[in-house]
């Protein structure tokens, strides 16, 4: 537990991080000609501890990320009075899903029909709700997974099915990040654009898939320039500081 005037200077640092990021999703909004409580921040609070979590909360933060269920679910237990809505963003082993379905209350890295399954039953037994989006590769082939997860773009309706018949799941929506490799490398705008061309066409067949999960520090504005309902910021809102071993 850090000292109480270190906690007073971390929760001032915070603060100001989160004005700043706050400035940076109002003007993307702006420029878009949207409202600004069209996009909802999901702060990625990965390696960083739980005290940091709980100053986000006081912060007014409510919705929080991590994408390693070893860290998460410590750190979900220790803030389980603080009112916060828990997205699990990683790369999801099936081993792992009855641990993220105690806590989780949505999925954004949901990728193959194996992990549909594994996650349905997890959520049956906990006796929850788990909200799903696809993670969509958009450098993946056809068929194929993508080097950070996600299914390639002619995958996603036949997945999206697969969650809309699994018990104890909800489809929510889509999301990607931005590819390293193919011809969307280096072009975030470009990949939200084609990310919220299938958010489209998969809201025609289900509706109430409406969350767009997309842009991160680097990118945010182009996302939401493309339209992402959720942006998941990390290093800009808690900076750089050393990591939990």
């Amino acid at each position: 537990m850090a000292s109480q005037a270190a906690q007073e200077a971390r929760r001032a640092e915070l603060a100001a991080n989160l004005a700043r990021v706050e400035e940076r999703i109002a003007g993307a909004c702006f420029a878009a000609g949207r409202k600004r409580e069209e996009v909802t921040l999901i702060v990625v609070t990965k390696t960083y501890p739980a005290d940091d979590v709980r100053l986000l909360a006081g912060l007014g933060v409510r919705d929080v990320a991590e994408n390693r269920d070893q860290e998460a679910g410590p750190k979900a237990a220790a803030c389980a009075d603080a009112g916060l809505t828990w997205h699990f963003v990683g790369q999801l082993q099936t081993n792992k899903t009855r641990s993220v379905a105690g806590y989780a209350d949505r999925v954004h890295s949901v990728d193959r029909a194996r992990l549909v399954s594994a996650l349905s039953n997890a959520a049956v037994r906990a006796e929850r709700e788990i909200g799903c989006l696809i993670q969509v590769a958009l450098d993946a082939e056809s068929g194929s997974v993508g080097e950070r997860g996600g299914v390639a773009p002619d995958g996603v309706m036949d997945l999206a099915q697969a969650v809309t018949d699994a018990q104890g799941l909800r489809l929510d929506g889509v999301m990607t990040v931005a590819p390293l490799t193919g011809p969307l490398a280096g072009r975030p705008r470009a990949a939200f654009d084609q990310l919220s061309e299938i958010s489209t066409a998969l809201r025609a067949a289900h509706p109430a898939a409406t969350m767009v999960s997309a842009g991160m520090s680097s990118d945010l504005e182009e996302a939401v320039l493309a339209g992402a309902t959720h942006v998941r910021v990390g290093s800009a809102v808690l900076g750089d500081r050393p990591r939990l071993r």
